[in-house]
């Protein structure tokens, strides 16, 4: 679709995401990538930090062997870089870490050590740069992200219903919650560009009712609008049933049975998109190999709704599904934050 040559504009936004990321001339600056990472975005990152004077250096560790029984997509969890001591030392090093890996070290074991010495980590989504630079974050963005984390952080309880047939509810008490707008500037921390999107990792048993995805919304694990109707059946957790009929539905039971692993199934996260310059179609405009999705995740409105690892119930999983869910209502305590799928104007 897109001819894979360097543009200006793409370091121009490169440039401005870096430089809310506190990046300074003399910084020193790792990009972290792997052998199968998205070469012009590993080029555009180096050349964006010499603009801007920092000193960049790469890490490029070989894409692994894929130990697990189906395709990965998606998850967050880049196993790129194996526990290699050296690797994880340089990171920590660093102070600012580009990370362009495959699937990403947001959940990747290797982070907390990272994080705690100090180094601030970027995620470049695996995205084209045409996307990245159309989904630059802003400081209005960081201000209602933060009011919404702020906001789940002392709440209780997450209600979400829709005309389809959702009724679930989150018991949000001790949910560890996230907010990313886009950038980080603050040592020990990370974020993942596109941003625009908070969500809650809830504590063992917390989630329970039912969950139907409806045609329109969006498996990101697989890149594709559903076709079908598909009703989820959670229990404390977990689901215990999948109810419907079509290709999605099927694949759905598939990919979820192939794992052999009863925590693929349980919840991973819920939370909202919140990005207006997100767009519901971007999945429809971009080839496979062109988009890892982020930017549908941060569609405003959508429940962003995910199974698979949940490291603050206990759970550790390969498994996992991200999607996008539209046309619901949240309510979060006495708060209407989403109505039919339509964010509303309470985060400022």
């Amino acid at each position: 679709m897109f001819a894979d040559r360097i543009e200006g504009k793409w370091i121009d936004a490169f440039c401005e995401v870096f430089e809310k990321c506190a990046v300074k001339p003399g910084d020193t600056a790792a990009i972290l990538s792997e052998t199968q990472s998205r070469p012009l975005n590993v080029h555009i990152a180096e050349l964006a930090l010499l603009r801007l004077g920092a000193k960049p250096f790469h890490i490029v560790v070989p894409t692994p062997r894929n130990p697990h029984p189906v395709p990965v997509r998606s998850t967050g969890s880049s196993e790129a870089i194996g526990r290699l001591k050296p690797v994880v030392s340089a990171l920590a090093q660093a102070g600012f870490v580009v990370d362009c890996t495959l699937e990403g070290l947001m959940h990747a074991v290797e982070t907390p050590e990272i994080l705690k010495a100090g180094a601030r980590i970027l995620v470049v989504s695996n995205e084209h740069p045409e996307a990245l630079e159309r989904m630059k974050p802003d400081a209005a963005l960081e201000k209602r992200v933060r009011a919404a984390a702020k906001m789940l952080r002392g709440s209780k309880r997450m209600t979400v219903t829709s005309a389809a047939g959702t009724d679930l509810t989150v018991n949000m008490e001790g949910a560890a919650t996230v907010g990313v707008w886009g950038w980080t500037d603050k040592p020990g921390t990370l974020a993942h560009w596109p941003g625009g999107i908070v969500v809650s990792f809830p504590k063992s048993g917390t989630v329970n009712g039912t969950l139907v995805l409806d045609r329109g919304d969006i498996n990101l694990t697989f890149k594709r609008y559903l076709q079908d109707r598909i009703t989820l059946t959670i229990e404390k957790d977990y689901v215990t049933h999948i109810a419907g009929d079509g290709p999605d539905t099927e694949m759905m039971r598939g990919y979820f049975a192939a794992w052999g692993d009863k925590d693929a199934y349980a919840v991973s996260h819920v939370g909202w998109g919140m990005n207006p310059g997100a767009r519901y179609e971007a999945l429809a405009m971009y080839g496979q190999r062109d988009t890892n999705g982020t930017e549908l995740r941060a569609v405003p409105g959508n429940f962003l709704f995910s199974t698979g690892a949940n490291e603050f119930a206990g759970r550790h999983t390969a498994g996992h599904f991200d999607i996008p869910v539209m046309k619901t209502t949240i309510t979060v305590d006495d708060l209407t934050v989403i109505k039919a799928g339509v964010l509303q104007d309470v985060f400022g």
